[in-house]
């Protein structure tokens, strides 16, 4: 492939954020977007496009680590309306199933287009003719055409990190026509999945003038290609920690505190109605209310990260979970024997990983995902093959990862008798699976992921 033109990334947050008190610095950001963009962006002397998290200041441009940072400013109501209101209670319900019902409230339309058009704006004022300007997920759908308005000699590709609804339910958004005009400024538009790739493009042809395939839509005088481009992580990055003799003996230890011989169900999520934390909780007291499993055969460990805690669906969420975990560890629990570990705070990767190398089994159940990257940080971190993966059928990942024991979140029985499967797997078939499991995260890494999606727009 030939050199490529300087890479704009547009996202959300910036790949850096401040830590320290009087003597402020930024420091580089976790997470596989900015593993995965970062050298490319560093490579081809390009740029980062993105909000710094806070709203007391108005950052200038900087660089660091040889990124060009190009700051946008957030107030604070925006933060409520754009961030807090439209985009998590309007977008990511109706998104994700309409689990929870969207709200649709034009007063936060309104700030959620304005803060497109900064984005769109500070994008456009970084690039240089014949870039190439990457917008990322749901928070900025209308920046693409924004820019293409502003900027037609740039090459634009937009990605969706979560899932695309289909048609009967993207239609009660009340602005889905100014959304899909603002996806289709892309030149490249990208999914996790197939099913979000046929879902956009229906909705394309139904609800604006493009014409054409679910791959190649035609729309005033452009092609805009589109396809699904499942993300991943850094599998090699994983592998590696785990490898350590630090987490050997981390994951040693958890072990050793929660009681050896104990199967040990692993849980990380964060604190999101869409996880399916709640029927997950259901399907193992119903174990031990059954007595098919006990606290001495097993132990289910409970990481939720807080989740965008001023919203009050999540605060009802935290709440039930928090009776739920009180309700099992109070039935069940005898002493030196709890049912249930309960986290809710943030743990570091290596944390985590620890975790992962301590767990035989990984319970990712959500109602709807787009991707989940947590199975794929679990099977990169089994590092001696061992291990069963219990997924979700509506996490994105279940379409790669067909090895894992699949199952239908809602069927609380269904996953209940999924974690007895797990539990009394044979080693030697845990193993085949997950060298199965293994070859094909470490294969489609999240650099496999970012080099596709750029051949294609640049094809």
């Amino acid at each position: 492939m030939k050199s490529r033109p300087r890479l704009v990334a547009v996202a959300n947050r910036l790949p850096v954020h401040r830590v320290g008190g009087i003597y402020p610095r930024w420091v580089t950001s976790p997470g596989g977007l900015v593993t995965a963009l970062a050298p490319i962006v560093r490579k081809t002397g390009g740029a980062w496009v993105g909000w710094d998290g806070s709203t007391e200041r108005k950052a200038s441009p900087f660089t660091h680590d040889g990124i060009a940072i190009r700051p946008v400013s957030i107030t604070e109501s925006e933060v409520e309306s754009f961030y807090n209101k439209f985009s998590n209670q309007t977008l990511w319900p109706l998104y994700h199933d309409a689990i929870r019902t969207p709200i649709f409230d034009r007063k936060t339309w309104r700030p959620y287009v304005e803060v497109n058009s900064r984005f769109a704006r500070a994008a456009a004022r970084t690039a240089q003719p014949g870039d190439w300007v990457w917008v990322h997920d749901y928070h900025l759908q209308l920046v693409p055409a924004m820019i293409r308005q502003i900027r037609p000699d740039v090459k634009i590709g937009f990605f969706l990190h979560i899932p695309f609804p289909p048609e009967e339910l993207f239609a009660w958004l009340p602005w889905r026509k100014q959304i899909l005009q603002g996806l289709l400024g892309a030149d490249l538009v990208g999914f996790q999945t197939y099913a979000a790739v046929r879902n956009f493009s229906r909705l394309a042809r139904d609800f604006t003038t493009a014409e054409g395939t679910d791959t190649a839509l035609e729309y005033e005088g452009r092609t805009v290609a589109v396809n699904a481009f499942p993300i991943s992580i850094d599998f090699k990055s994983f592998e590696d920690v785990a490898r350590s003799r630090e987490s050997s003996e981390a994951g040693a230890l958890i072990r050793q505190r929660v009681g050896v011989g104990r199967k040990i169900l692993l849980c990380v999520d964060r604190l999101d109605y869409t996880k399916g934390i709640d029927a997950r909780l259901q399907a193992y007291e119903l174990l031990l209310n059954s007595g098919r499993v006990s606290v001495d055969d097993a132990v289910l460990v409970q990481i939720a990260v807080p989740s965008r805690e001023r919203v009050f669906e999540y605060a009802d969420l935290r709440q039930e979970i928090d009776r739920m975990v009180g309700r099992i560890n109070g039935d069940h629990s005898v002493p030196g024997r709890v049912a249930v570990h309960y986290f809710r705070r943030n743990f570091s990767r290596e944390e985590l990983i620890a975790y992962y190398r301590a767990a035989d089994i990984m319970v990712v159940t959500p109602l709807r995902d787009g991707m989940n990257l947590v199975a794929k940080e679990y099977i990169a971190s089994r590092v001696d093959s061992t291990g069963v993966l219990i997924l979700s059928e509506f996490a994105g990942a279940a379409r790669e990862l067909r090895r894992a024991v699949l199952v239908n979140p809602r069927d609380v029985e269904g996953l209940a008798e999924a974690m007895v499967t797990a539990i009394r797997t044979p080693v030697k078939e845990a193993r085949h699976n997950m060298n199965i499991l293994r070859m094909q995260v470490r294969r489609h890494d999240v650099f496999e992921w970012a080099d596709q999606f750029l051949r294609a727009l640049q094809d």
